[in-house]
């Protein structure tokens, strides 16, 4: 006879009047004790939460959302805060768009990086194969990658005003730019609604997602890039000691 059931027939019988709190502590323990077991057993693991991601990312064709994005430097003690559209299509086709506090487009299509600063009359352009790019981000957001095969993924909680949210620490299994990234999941949707990129230099940047938008139509348009004539082109002079066009 357990020591729950002896708690319960001693509210009915004199018999086991005797018996003291303690035993209906310990009976509580045992209570307790099996509802975790029981919840937990039927908590995903991390390694299904990351299933459930690329699973999602896989699905979605295109992405449409605010963001903000807080840069972190190991040599300036104030953050860089940023605020502005994202839109995104696959195959390959991103655009960050930056409204506040200064604007600025940041486009990826087909191997190329544009970046234009309106108020500076500049246009920068550099070139990338894409597997490289696509083994930074665009695997991650196009869940082509297998983050488990990639990734050694741990349970990693941080601050976060979400509470429902599911947070993951990856570390890449083979060195590159990042040390790690921290990854928060809206486990209503598995869309990724931050990520954390910490760098070997001790840097930070933080990506918080909001308003997000699942296949959307996005035309080709919204990845074209028209600037003034009287625009600078200023040409990435590494590319060409790398060899690209």
């Amino acid at each position: 006879m357990t020591q729950i059931t002896l708690f319960f027939l001693s509210r009915n019988n004199s018999s086991f009047a005797s018996l003291t709190p303690f035993y209906i502590i310990d009976a509580m323990k045992h209570i307790i004790a099996l509802l975790l077991l029981s919840w937990l057993s039927s908590s995903p693991t991390v390694e299904d939460i990351a299933l459930k991601v690329e699973r999602k990312l896989r699905s979605v064709q295109s992405i449409q959302s605010n963001f903000s994005q807080i840069y972190h430097s190991s040599s300036v003690s104030t953050p860089l805060i940023e605020k502005g559209k994202f839109y995104f299509k696959k195959p390959d086709l991103m655009k960050w768009e930056y409204k506040d506090p200064e604007e600025k487009i940041f486009i990826y299509k087909e191997g190329v990086f544009l970046l234009y600063i309106p108020e500076d009359k500049e246009l920068f352009r550099s070139y990338s194969s894409k597997e490289k790019y696509e083994s930074e981000i665009l695997s991650i957001l196009s869940g082509k990658r297998r983050l488990n095969d990639n990734y050694l993924i741990e349970p990693s909680p941080f601050p976060s005003e979400n509470k429902k949210a599911r947070q993951l620490k990856l570390t890449p299994r083979e060195e590159g730019e990042y040390t790690y990234i921290l990854l928060e999941i809206d486990e209503k949707t598995w869309l990724i609604r931050r990520a954390i990129f910490f760098d070997w230099a001790g840097n930070k940047n933080e990506f918080e997602f909001s308003q997000i938008k699942t296949d959307v139509r996005l035309s080709k348009k919204v990845f074209e890039l028209r600037v003034p004539a009287d625009v600078e082109i200023i040409e990435d002079e590494s590319d060409k000691k790398n060899g690209c066009p």
